[in-house]
């Protein structure tokens, strides 16, 4: 083995240094210039069931994620991740919402509420609930917290829909199981109406 440096590797520990060098000073002055554009803050409090949370959260997070990832909600789901299954449904001021395609800073004054959030204190479980364990709403469960939800927001804005509007209503839930008319079932009943 020689111990000499070749010329060879001489130019490429120059290019390889150079380049190492040119990105820190890049890295630095990209960070620079977002502290003086006001970069967005990571460390932010959000309303979530009735509490204020802090919480670390990156600038293009979902809600979803925090909810799940950061906050350990988990009753909220994500199916698709792309806003078309219902599965992470919450309510955002009393709105039906995909949580996967929220994000997260964009709640900062607003009130989320999850699944989790529906039960009293005292462990009463929401009518909603309890209706769509009364007519086995559920089959395999992983759209469930999706379809409580959007029942839940059908119920306090029209708290006697027919069946027609509940079924518009809770169309933005896909149920893979195909229970949708057992959910229908529990939205009647959760009215006090025949199902």
């Amino acid at each position: 083995m020689n111990p000499q440096l070749s010329r060879r590797r001489f130019i490429k520990a120059v290019i390889a240094s150079s380049v190492a060098a040119a990105s820190n000073s890049g890295f630095h002055s990209a960070l620079a210039q977002d502290r003086s554009r006001g970069a967005v803050e990571r460390l932010i409090s959000i309303n979530v069931n009735g509490q204020t949370r802090r919480v670390d959260v990156a600038p293009q997070e979902t809600l979803a994620h925090t909810l799940r990832y950061k906050l350990s909600l988990t009753g909220t789901k994500i199916g698709c991740n792309r806003g078309e299954c219902g599965a992470c449904t919450v309510l955002i001021d009393g709105i039906t919402n995909y949580s996967c395609s929220t994000l997260t800073h964009s709640v900062r004054t607003r009130a989320v509420k999850t699944v989790e959030g529906l039960q009293a204190s005292d462990g009463t479980l929401h009518p909603v609930q309890q209706a769509f364990i009364d007519e086995l709403s559920p089959q395999c469960g992983f759209c469930t917290p999706g379809q409580v939800m959007s029942a839940v927001a059908l119920l306090s804005e029209n708290p006697t829909p027919t069946r027609e509007e509940a079924r518009q209503a809770m169309s933005g839930n896909l149920c893979r199981c195909g229970a949708y008319d057992h959910y229908l079932n529990g939205v009647m009943r959760a009215s006090g109406q025949n199902s």
